[in-house]
């Protein structure tokens, strides 16, 4: 059998074949990498069974990621295969009562919160049989104190929004050859596990990263909430903020707006990830978070405590920041929960393809969660030795993004306009201004009063004026939104 290091290499460069097809959009580029990756687990599944046949020890087996089946499972794989092996399978698998046992996809799910970098650090779960759940998007939530007003309801309710689980379906094609028929239920059960393995962590990532919302997942570059624009069922873009250095001052600034969600309550910053194009994590980010120590050893030093994920569903240039637990995802199994024969795709003389239904749904909490980052003119680490005519800093006193709550802004908000309008009848908004440089300072003022960035504003009766102030280095640049009350 293949050393286990050699095995992952070969798969590592098809999935950078299969990464390649979707950034190209290339479809039969992406199923022909993907039947390469199938047959490469087929055939690793077979050597393994043809050196371990004789083994029967269920503990040695398990050790060397052979599962032991449940009763139900082992029926499921039976009928299965006695479906597989006729000369209609259509039919056949039409025919099959016993639906796939939900145990089957919990292992794969449980594998990838496991091993896989970036799903292992979201609000991640199943929802077989699910297909609507109620959600707090406020996540931690204060008590109330005192009498229970009209207004602590509406804050403590606020958050909890009804989500449909099934709104984005996934489909695995799985080749199944005779050969792995005739091994039994225990052999095909660790390939389909396999290839769902594969299936999801390839499919999913990108969805996460960077998904429309349309036939798939609203990715952590998109911007979400009350008051986003959806056009044909896709989520706007993220601005970028631009990002000199990752060093304590622009880390910190940054973080600050994930301090406050985007209803404006303060929280604690928790479970940090900077996903990165693996291009950008050895060009920019490692020299950005790297000394070499007197005593000859290279230390991080990044300022905040967060971990670095290489991802390619990252646009080479950007970089995705944000808290992961933020992030939810819920992956299942189809309803009906069978394994489907396709006709679409031929492939091999011996092989029959079959088709199996997942869906899932995976959305930030809220926007103010994961922050999108220009990390182009990324400065490398340096000591302090660098002259200031050195720096490549270069002032910026605009805006990525503002935000009152979730009123519209006439016109749509863009970085050069500096004057809008706005009409409300709430009692409050809140307001939240995004710098285009991680560097610049933000001060809010309604009329006379100071706003915190990121804070509710309270409104008067009639017109209302919001100026933010930005101020980075010698630049200064000021944007006023009249907010009418009616």
């Amino acid at each position: 059998m293949k050393n286990k290091d050699v095995l992952a290499m070969e798969k590592a460069k098809i999935v950078e074949k299969m990464n390649q097809a979707i950034k190209d959009d290339d479809t039969k580029a992406f199923s022909e990498a993907f039947t390469e990756l199938c047959q490469k687990i087929e055939d690793n599944v077979l050597e393994q069974a043809k050196e371990m046949l004789v083994e029967q020890d269920a503990t040695i087996l398990a050790q060397r990621g052979v599962r032991q089946l449940t009763s139900k499972e082992k029926q499921y794989y039976e009928k299965i295969i006695e479906a597989m092996r006729s000369t209609d399978p259509k039919q056949a698998l039409n025919d099959v009562e016993v639906v796939m046992p939900e145990t089957i996809i919990d292992s794969v799910f449980d594998e990838l919160q496991t091993n896989h970098p970036l799903l292992s650090k979201l609000n991640a779960t199943t929802v077989t049989g699910l297909t609507r759940m109620m959600m707090n998007t406020n996540g931690e939530q204060k008590a109330a104190w005192g009498k229970l007003t009209a207004k602590i309801i509406e804050e403590l309710t606020s958050g909890f929004k009804e989500v449909d689980v099934t709104q984005e379906k996934l489909s695995a094609f799985l080749p199944v050859s005779k050969a792995m028929l005739d091994l039994g239920p225990t052999w095909l059960d660790t390939y389909v596990r396999q290839v769902l393995y594969e299936a999801l962590a390839n499919g999913l990532e990108y969805g996460i990263v960077q998904g429309t919302g349309k036939d798939e997942p609203i990715g952590m570059m998109k911007q979400v909430g009350e008051g986003v624009v959806v056009t044909g069922g896709k989520y706007p873009d993220k601005n970028a903020i631009k990002m000199t250095a990752l060093d304590m001052t622009q880390m910190g600034n940054v973080t600050a707006i994930m301090a406050r969600n985007d209803k404006g309550q303060a929280r604690t910053v928790t479970s940090l990830i900077l996903l990165v194009n693996p291009v950008d994590y050895f060009r920019r980010v490692l020299p950005a978070t790297r000394m070499l120590t007197p005593d000859g050893i290279y230390a991080s030093v990044l300022p905040v405590d967060a971990e670095i994920i290489q991802s390619a569903a990252v646009p080479e240039g950007k970089a995705v920041y944000g808290m992961a637990t933020k992030y939810f995802l819920g992956v299942g199994m189809a309803k009906n929960g069978k394994i489907e024969y396709s006709d679409e795709y031929r492939f091999l003389e011996d092989e029959r393809v079959y088709l199996i239904k997942l869906y899932a749904h995976g959305f930030a909490l809220d926007n103010n969660a994961f922050q999108v980052l220009d990390i182009k003119d990324l400065q490398p680490l340096r000591f302090k030795v660098v002259s200031e005519t050195e720096k490549a800093k270069t002032d910026d006193a605009t805006l990525a993004d503002l935000k009152v709550g979730a009123l519209k802004l006439s016109p749509t908000f863009a970085a050069g306009t500096t004057e809008y309008t706005a009409t409300t009848q709430n009692a409050s908004n809140t307001i939240t201004a995004v710098p285009a440089s991680s560097t610049a300072e933000i001060e809010i003022t309604v009329g006379d009063v100071k706003v915190t960035n990121g804070a509710a504003a309270n409104w008067s009766e009639g017109s209302n004026t919001v100026t933010v102030k930005v101020t980075d280095g010698a630049q200064t640049k000021s944007y006023k939104v009249t907010v009418t009350k009616e």
